[in-house]
């Protein structure tokens, strides 16, 4: 369905809004880094000598340095913004491409009907907020500077420990405990499939992220899409997938925002180098990205030329069913657009983002019991239940790490 020119400026100024975030990355955090040497400053002269002699002037100048760091490589995310459109009207769906080679991965992420308000959440180590404030908006034609929020900035570091979590050697484990029981599961119910047939059955990664296991999933041999929401997401993940050209091309230091539970120096300035893989499919895969809210792209009625109901032989849902305002369609677009004796492959916690918002946005929340039952009264049969215990975004060397009891399940669809 074609956007209104409102819904147009409103995504453009959103869009444009994110870009400003990614460049003014730097200058908002070298600010609150030069607030810890002013505090340093007020303290009594006996005192200052005793923290120079830690170094803990030397070690804000070596945060300076990975901020810095930082910001050269977020540059790289935003130099060519206009690839997600720019002020041109948001394009409909794109077919999936099929890889003709090595490069690049995914031609162009499609967006298609974006909600004007940006509904990302994360699962943060660190952090477990559920503020939806919107981020303040400036129409074009003012040309005001916009000026990031403290919630806009802590999306963007968000982003860099996704990016940990999802294309680094540091973050295999955590990945793992996660995506590789959605793989095996995956694996074992096409296991009747020979492996060169693979790419005749269609799977769906609802909340993609960086796209790491949507990536996976078409590195097995899969036909594989996967959809996301967020600008923050959809620029990183484009340029890792897109523009990097070896492994560990890339250097973060994701954990220089916070001087909070931290055992030495070592866990707040370590390098993360990312890609631990070089991204590239072979030749024939198919595999694609579209943005967008995944009940207006999914969930809407079949268009003609695009349908969704019966189309995804499998959908794999990690950390994504709790986005839901209600789960209720959520779990029926699901249901619907799965094909008769394709699997939902589901993994993650209840942490319902839109819980206590301030944006009058609605919200319904279940217990793991009631997801379940209406599971299965939407039409699924439930198999394969355990209990994965699962960390999301931590910093495996600081004082402090949430870990979910994460529910895993498989589903058939009953026709």
């Amino acid at each position: 369905m074609p956007l209104s020119d409102a819904d147009i400026e409103e995504e453009q100024r959103h869009f444009s809004n994110v870009v400003a975030t990614f460049r003014k990355y730097s200058s908002y955090h070298l600010a609150a880094n030069n607030r810890r040497r002013k505090d340093l400053f007020t303290l009594p002269q006996a005192d200052q000598v005793l923290l120079d002699q830690l170094g803990y002037k030397t070690k804000l100048d070596e945060v300076d340095k990975a901020i810095s760091a930082n910001e050269q490589f977020l540059n790289q995310i935003v130099v060519d913004p206009e690839i997600f459109g720019g002020d041109e009207e948001v394009p409909e769906e794109e077919d999936e491409a099929t890889v003709p080679d090595s490069s690049p991965l995914v031609d162009t992420i499609s967006q298609i009907s974006q909600s004007s308000h940006s509904h990302s959440h994360s699962h943060s180590s660190h952090s477990h907020s559920h503020s939806h404030s919107h981020s303040p908006s400036h129409s074009h034609s003012s040309r005001k500077e916009y000026k990031p929020t403290a919630f806009d900035m802590d999306k963007l570091r968000s982003t860099l420990k996704q990016l940990v979590r999802d294309w680094s050697a540091e973050g295999r484990e955590e990945r793992e405990t996660s995506y590789g029981p959605m793989k095996e599961a995956l694996l074992a119910h096409f296991s009747d499939i020979p492996e060169e047939e693979r790419r005749n059955f269609r799977v769906l990664v609802p909340g993609s992220g960086l796209g790491r296991l949507a990536y996976d999933v078409a590195s097995l041999g899969f036909a594989c899409q996967g959809n996301e929401f967020s600008h923050y997401m959809l620029l990183a993940s484009f340029l890792i997938l897109n523009k990097t050209e070896r492994p560990n091309m890339h250097t973060i230091y994701p954990y220089v925002h916070s001087f909070s539970n931290l055992p030495d120096r070592a866990s707040l300035l370590r390098a993360i180098t990312i890609p631990d893989v070089e991204p590239t499919l072979p030749r024939g895969s198919v595999f694609s990205l579209v943005a967008g809210d995944f009940e207006e792209i999914y969930g809407k009625e079949s268009d003609p030329n695009e349908p969704q109901a019966g189309l995804w032989d499998a959908i794999m849902t990690c950390f994504f069913i709790d986005t839901a305002k209600n789960i209720v369609n959520y779990l029926r677009v699901i249901h619907k657009i799965l094909a008769p004796g394709g699997v939902w492959i589901n993994l993650g916690p209840l942490l319902w983002h839109w819980e206590d918002n301030n944006t009058n946005d609605p919200s319904v929340e279940l217990d793991l019991v009631e997801v379940k039952q209406l599971a299965r009264m939407v039409g699924f049969e439930i198999e394969n239940e355990r209990t994965i215990d699962a960390t999301y975004t931590t910093n495996s060397r600081g004082m402090l790490g949430y870990t979910y009891r994460t529910a895993f399940w498989t589903a058939k669809k009953i026709i």
